[in-house]
């Protein structure tokens, strides 16, 4: 890996700034140039042995935290909002470097993020979020709850903790930090409970459908809840995959399965049972785009297709962006909370509870519904959360079985038109 002045999707090239004081515009980090005082160069917690960085400033120690996220796109947009916040925060609005940073000071600070203020000058004002380079961008698309509070504090407890083992920082000021027994509770409340989800997929399945382009529209939907439910998919892999990954094997026993070769987090590769729903499934939707059934291998089509287009002019297509995927998914929790809400005021806490969902809340899903029909060690593997690369190239009795289990013990169940 480079410096930490390389390239971290899109950080390194700085635009000359006036000193953000008390009142300047906020910037995100790439345009960010701190003032020489509050630099972090001769922070109170700077640790005094050898550092294992070659930053001699917060920003820069900050850059190379980042920088060893630059093959998880998701992962690194989520830590440069928390880092980048902390930073701005910092410099902007507590009139202290990073590296001076003590206990009290965090406890400020997750006052902020529940209530960011000034908020003209902290939170988007404008409709939709708005690009980073843009004069209406802020740091916040809305003040922080708890959990999403606790998820900042986490995040930047693994900044200083890395700073500490890269001997930049003395100590990590966060490890003071309470934590609420609550916490493990809360976490497992990102999923919907079947009854949600049951509500989820009748507004799929209500879709509009009379129009060919409302019909496309309803095949997408109905074909990328299914990806993120039967495949368990994070939205990167939805985006960085394609139809061409799906491919079909013989068993031990001689019987043909598909899968679906998934690079997922960190560029790993993971062999994922497309169970005969989700090929169903596929099937459909590639015949709502006027495509054969079953992709040929090494096709170049990615997994969610264009509204507009032929057959022709779909082969090659760019890949929806991950925030286009989000929206859908997003739209669709916003029509089920409505439907509810208008059949009475007793559906108001399942309503509230479905339109916080997100395309990470239906992995969440899928992994809390496999493990309720299926051995964990297959939901692990199913879900990528472990690499067993190196092993499962010898264990295809065990891969037929984790498939088996997973087409029999893991439904969605659409309606058939």
């Amino acid at each position: 890996m480079g410096s930490p002045h390389d390239d971290v999707s899109g950080l390194q090239n700085l635009v000359p700034l006036a000193h953000a004081g008390a009142h300047g515009a906020l910037v995100p980090i790439e345009r960010f140039l701190i003032p020489a005082h509050l630099c972090g160069t001769h922070g109170r917690n700077r640790a005094g042995g050898l550092p294992q960085v070659a930053a001699q400033d917060d920003r820069t120690a900050v850059l190379a935290w980042l920088a060893r996220y630059q093959d998880s796109p998701a992962t690194l947009a989520s830590y440069r909002k928390e880092a980048e916040r902390l930073l701005l925060w910092c410099v902007c609005q507590h009139g202290k470097a990073l590296s001076d940073l003590a206990h009290e000071d965090f406890l400020l600070y997750e006052r902020f993020l529940a209530d960011p203020q000034p908020a003209e000058r902290w939170v988007m004002h404008v409709a939709q979020k708005a690009p980073r380079a843009s004069s209406h961008w802020r740091p916040f698309a809305k003040p922080l709850d708890r959990s999403s509070q606790r998820q900042a504090l986490s995040i930047l407890n693994s900044l200083f903790n890395w700073l500490v083992q890269a001997g930049y920082l003395a100590g990590n000021p966060l490890a003071l930090r309470r934590r609420k027994a609550t916490l493990s509770a809360r976490q497992t409340s990102r999923f919907l409970p079947q009854e949600h989800w049951a509500q989820v997929r009748a507004t799929i399945e209500a879709l509009p459908v009379d129009t060919p382009r409302q019909a496309l529209h309803a095949a997408r939907h109905r074909w990328l809840f299914s990806l993120l439910y039967l495949g368990g998919l994070r939205v990167s892999e939805i985006c960085g995959n394609g139809m061409g990954d799906f491919h079909a094997r013989r068993g031990s026993d001689g019987q043909l399965r598909w899968w679906l070769s998934v690079r997922g987090k960190g560029g790993k590769t993971r062999a994922l049972p497309a169970s005969d729903e989700l090929m169903a499934e596929l099937a459909r939707y590639r015949q709502a785009n006027a495509l054969p059934p079953l992709p040929r291998e090494g096709e170049d089509r990615p997994l969610l297709l264009p509204v507009i287009g032929s057959p022709a002019t779909l082969q090659g297509a760019r890949p929806l962006g991950r925030s286009s995927v989000h929206a859908l998914v997003k739209e669709v929790a916003r029509q089920t909370a409505s439907r509810l809400r208008a059949c009475g005021p007793q559906h108001e806490s399942a309503a509230r509870h479905i339109e916080q969902a997100s395309a990470h809340w239906l992995r969440h899903t899928a992994g809390t519904h496999q493990s309720d029909g299926l051995d964990l060690k297959m939901v692990r593997d199913n879900l990528g959360h472990a690499n067993i690369a190196t092993t499962s190239i010898y264990l295809h009795t065990e891969d037929d079985a984790r498939h088996d289990q997973t087409s029999r013990a893991h439904r969605i169940g659409w309606a058939t038109p």
